[in-house]
C-alpha cells in the first residue's frame, strides 16, 4: 500500500522559515512599488498596507524592568504577494 501524502511530515521551523521569507520579499517589493511606481491608482492598491500595532509591553521582574515594542507588522497585497511566492517556490523545491 503506498503511503499516504495527508501529511507531508514538514516541520515548523520549515513553515515558519518560508512564511518569513515570504514576508521579507513582500516588504522588499511594497517598497520598490512604493519608490518606483508612477502615483496613481495602482500604486495606491499594491501599496497600501494595514498596519496592526502591539506595545508597548512593559515586563517588571523586580530586578530588571524593561519594556517591548512597540512591534508592528506592515501587510500589503504586495507583501501577502511575496509570501505566495515563497510557497509556490518551497513547494516545488520539496
Amino acid at each position: 500500500m503506498p503511503p499516504s501524502r495527508g501529511h507531508s511530515g514538514r516541520s515548523a521551523l520549515f513553515h515558519a522559515l518560508v512564511l518569513s521569507a515570504g514576508f521579507i520579499t513582500g516588504g522588499l517589493l511594497t517598497q520598490v512599488g512604493r519608490r518606483f511606481l508612477p502615483p496613481g491608482a495602482a500604486k495606491e492598491f499594491f501599496t497600501t498596507g494595514v498596519t496592526p500595532a502591539i506595545g508597548p509591553l512593559p515586563v517588571d521582574l523586580v530586578i530588571l524592568k524593561f519594556a517591548l515594542g512597540p512591534i508592528a507588522l506592515d501587510v500589503s497585497l504586495l507583501s501577502l504577494l511575496g509570501v505566495l511566492v515563497a510557497y509556490l517556490i518551497a513547494r516545488s523545491l520539496f
